[in-house]
């Protein structure tokens, strides 16, 4: 079982947060969210309610296995905090198994840590991730070096639930 860090605050695509939790979670994996505060309620784009687990300030790359940020305008908005971007960072740096959607690969680019690899986003942070040096895939999903997990809209959920379960029991072995 991993222990799975998400990185998530208001305004996430509701979708893309609940699926691939479900998803995680009925592989024996458990899920904790992660926002600037621990204990307040974040709202997603469509009335999705998330209660936040732990503070950044509570928590520390080292204890957890995985990195999930959902898409939507939440990882935009996480981006502007340089302790969650400090956060995110470690997991890549670590070789973490790290699984972002969407928007997500927006705090990815924020840490500064896509130069050469491999993924693929919404198509209106295609150009952002090129910039960082991303090689883009339009692809519904991508898995760069059996670590990072990337997939382009909630169109996409079966392939991106599909294989970061998959990298998860891959670990476990």
């Amino acid at each position: 079982m991993a222990k799975i860090a998400t990185v998530i605050t208001d305004m996430f695509e509701d979708v893309e947060y609940t699926s691939p939790k479900a998803a995680l979670e009925a592989a024996g994996h458990e899920v904790i969210t992660i926002d600037i505060e621990a204990g307040k309620e974040v709202e997603g784009k469509h009335g999705e309610k998330v209660k936040i687990d732990k503070g950044i300030e509570e928590v520390h790359a080292s204890e957890f296995d995985a990195l999930f940020i959902p898409g939507g305008f939440s990882p935009d908005i996480l981006r502007a905090d340089d302790r969650i971007v400090a956060f995110v960072k470690t997991f890549m740096n670590d070789m973490k198994p790290t699984f972002a959607i969407c928007h997500g690969p927006q705090l990815l680019i924020t840490a500064k840590t896509l130069n050469g690899r491999d993924a693929t986003g919404y198509k209106s942070i295609q150009v952002d991730l090129e910039n960082a040096g991303a090689i883009f895939h339009d692809e519904e999903v991508f898995v760069c070096q059996k670590q990072l997990v990337t997939s382009r809209t909630p169109k996409d959920l079966p392939a991106f639930n599909r294989e970061i379960v998959k990298l998860l029991a891959s670990k476990e072995s």
